[in-house]
This record gives C-alpha cells, structure tokens and sequence, in this order.
C-alpha cells in the first residue's frame, strides 16, 4: 500500500472515484449537481498531474490498484487586505466505496498535511458541503476547523426564514418588498 504521484495510466481509477463523488453530491444537493457525467476529461487530468502546483496523488493497494485519490493546489495568496502566504488547498479527497473504512482517507490526509509542511504552507484548506455529515465529522475528527461558511437561500424554495425563525411565503415577501420599494419612491410610506 502506497501514495504515489498519478500517472495518465490512472485516469480511467480517477474518473471511477470522480463519478462517485459526483453521485454522492447529487444525493446531497440534486438542486445543484448532475446525476451523471465527468468533473474532467482524460485531457484535463493529464494537465493537472503533470503540474506541479496541481498535483494528483492516488492511494494504490499491493496489486497497484488505485483505491483513494488526493487532488491538492499550491496557492500563493496575496491581496489587499490579506498579507501573503502560501496555502495547500485540497481540491479532492475519496476513497473507493469499497474500500473506506480502512484509514486510507486518514492516511491521505496526513499525506496532504505533510505535503504542506514540506512546501512551507501557512495552512491546509478544504471545502466541504455541509449536508455531508460522514464528511464533515472525518475532517472534525482530523483536527480542522471552520474557516469561513458560505450562506445561501434557495430561491426556487417556496418558503423561507422571515430572519425571526418563522418561515413565510417567498413569492408574497419579494411582491412586498418590491410595493414597498415604489411607494417610498413615490414618496409614500
């Protein structure tokens, strides 16, 4: 069992665990993703192992079979309010249905943290939905924590939260809004 860089001889592995990711975030999020298709073509794949700041490792048992895989990015981040560092961000990270609950995430992970350290990250970052329980629990259970937490409001949803916990029609709130926004134009109240 090791962790080795991935070779255009993976992809076929590759796009396997791809489609299931992708099957699982349908489950979780059908609103938002496919129930088939490719998150990158065999063209793409090549691309980003053979860069150094995209690598792709997989996670091979004794037979070289290809049973976990590590997308990473090396990004220099510099902006104007932030001061510059380097961070690892962790583009893809799945182990095969078949073979999960062996440590292979944990030891890719750790392979991840190391990778970091040796690149002289500030920080290993993530992104992970959260209606993936068994997900966020695994990266809880690996010591990180919550950077920052996108929001959203399903606007195809015919109720939302009023901002007091009490759910009310969406299409009535927006018509409100909207009346109430021309009578103050017009100067009425």
């Amino acid at each position: 069992m090791s962790i080795r860089r991935a070779t255009v001889a993976d992809i076929p592995a590759l796009q396997h665990l791809l489609a299931q990711i992708l099957k699982l975030h349908h489950r979780i999020r059908p609103d938002l993703f496919r129930p088939h298709g490719g998150a990158y073509s065999a063209e793409e794949l090549t691309s980003l192992m053979t860069d150094d700041d995209t690598p792709i490792f997989v996670y091979t048992d004794g037979q070289n079979r290809v049973l976990g895989h590590l997308f990473l990015q090396l990004k220099n981040e510099e902006s104007s309010v932030f001061k510059p560092f380097k961070t690892l961000f962790i583009d893809d990270l799945c182990v095969d249905e078949t073979a999960r609950g062996q440590n292979i995430g944990t030891q890719l992970y750790d392979f991840a943290l190391a990778f970091a350290r040796r690149h002289g990250c500030h920080n290993l970052t993530l992104d992970v939905w959260n209606d993936n329980a068994d997900a966020l629990r695994f990266y809880q259970k690996l010591g990180m924590s919550a950077q920052s937490t996108r929001m959203e409001v399903r606007l195809s949803d015919s109720t939302v939260s009023d901002g007091l916990g009490r759910a009310v029609e969406h299409k009535f709130r927006c018509r409100k809004r909207s009346i109430g926004f021309r009578r103050r134009a017009a100067g009425g109240r």
